[in-house]
C-alpha cells in the first residue's frame, strides 16, 4: 500500500478507536446538555508549538456530527505561539463536548512531536544534516507520529520492518557476515534500500565493501565519526545513531555525517499543553 494511501487509512481508524475508547456507548455526561443547544469553542495552546493533527481532528468530529464545523486558523507544521488560538469549532453543545478530550489527546501528541523535531532541525540550522526518527514510536501511533516527524521538518527513517533493510549485529552474525547478509537481501528485493549498522572501522570497511546503501555509526566517538567520513569518502550515505540529542547534534552533525537518527523524537514527548473553550452558545 502507498504512504498516502496507509496514512488515510491510518486516520480513519484512529478516529474511530479513540472514539471508541473514549465514549463506548455513550458520553452520559453531554447528556446533560439540551440536545438543541449549539455552542462555539476555541482551542488554544498554552506554550509554543508546531502543529500537527488537523485531519485527525477533522475526521473526528465527523465521525461524532457531520454537523460540527471546524475552522482552522493553522495548518498541519505551522508555528503557534503560546496563547494563540488555533481552532474554532461551531455545532452542537454535546458533540463539542463528546470529541474534546480525543482531539485534544491526539493533538497535543502529534504536536509533541513536530515541535521537538522542528527543535532538532533549527539546531542544525545551515549543516544540510538532515535529521531522522526511528521504529521508537508510541504503540499504535507508528504513521500518526512518522508523519508528525516531516510536520517538523524531520525525514523518516524506515516505516517498520517491510520497507528497508536494517542488517544489525544478530543478522550479521546469523548470516554469517556482512557481506553474506547484504548479498541476500539483494536477492530478495534489489529494489529496497539496504543500511548495515557497524560498530567497528572493520565492520565500516566491510560494509562499504559490499555496497551498502546507507551505513549506521552505532554509537561512534566525534572523532571516529570524522575517520569514518574520510574512509567512506561518499561512497554511503552515513547515519550516526545513539546518544543523540539536543547537546550533542550539532557536534555530531559538524564531523561530516549525512543524518542522524534519534528516538527521542517520538518516545518520550511531553504533550504540548492545549485547552478548549466554550465562547458562545445559543439555544
Amino acid at each position: 500500500m502507498h504512504y498516502q494511501d496507509a496514512l488515510a487509512e491510518e486516520i480513519r481508524d484512529s478516529a474511530a478507536r479513540l472514539l471508541a475508547e473514549d465514549v463506548g456507548p455513550g458520553d452520559i455526561t453531554a447528556e446533560l446538555i439540551p440536545e438543541r443547544q449549539w455552542a462555539r469553542a476555541r482551542v488554544i495552546t498554552r506554550e509554543d508549538t508546531v502543529l500537527c493533527g488537523v485531519a485527525w481532528v477533522d475526521e473526528l468530529f465527523r465521525r461524532l456530527d457531520t454537523r460540527v464545523t471546524l475552522r482552522w486558523q493553522a495548518a498541519d507544521g505551522d508555528r503557534v505561539a503560546a496563547g494563540d488560538a488555533f481552532l474554532e469549532l461551531e455545532g452542537p453543545a454535546r458533540a463539542l463536548l463528546t470529541g474534546e478530550r480525543a482531539a485534544l489527546n491526539l493533538l497535543q501528541t502529534l504536536s509533541a512531536t513536530a515541535t521537538r523535531t522542528r527543535h532538532y532541525v533549527d539546531l542544525l540550522a545551515g549543516t544540510g544534516v538532515r535529521v531522522l526518527d526511528t521504529r521508537k514510536t508510541l504503540p499504535g501511533m507508528r504513521l500518526a507520529q512518522k508523519y508528525a516527524v516531516t510536520c517538523g521538518g524531520g525525514h523518516n527513517h524506515r516505516i517498520g520492518l517491510f520497507d528497508a533493510f536494517l542488517i544489525k549485529e544478530n543478522h550479521i552474525a546469523a548470516c554469517g557476515g556482512i557481506a553474506a547478509a547484504v548479498d541476500e537481501a539483494r536477492r530478495i528485493a534489489r529494489d529496497l534500500p539496504v543500511e548495515v549498522e557497524v560498530e567497528t572501522f572493520a565492520e565500516l570497511d566491510q560494509a562499504l565493501a559490499a555496497g551498502a546503501d546507507v551505513i549506521m555509526l552505532d554509537n561512534f566517538s566525534l572523532e571516529d565519526m570524522r575517520e569514518a567520513v574520510q574512509r567512506s569518502g561518499g561512497r554511503a550515505t552515513l547515519e550516526a545513531s545513539g546518544n543523540v540529542d539536543e547537546t550533542s547534534l550539532r557536534a555530531i552533525a559538524e564531523t561530516g555525517v549525512d543524518c542522524l537518527s534519534s528516538g527521542a523524537l517520538t518516545k518520550d514527548v511531553k504533550a504540548i499543553d492545549l485547552s478548549m473553550r466554550i465562547i458562545e452558545q445559543d439555544g
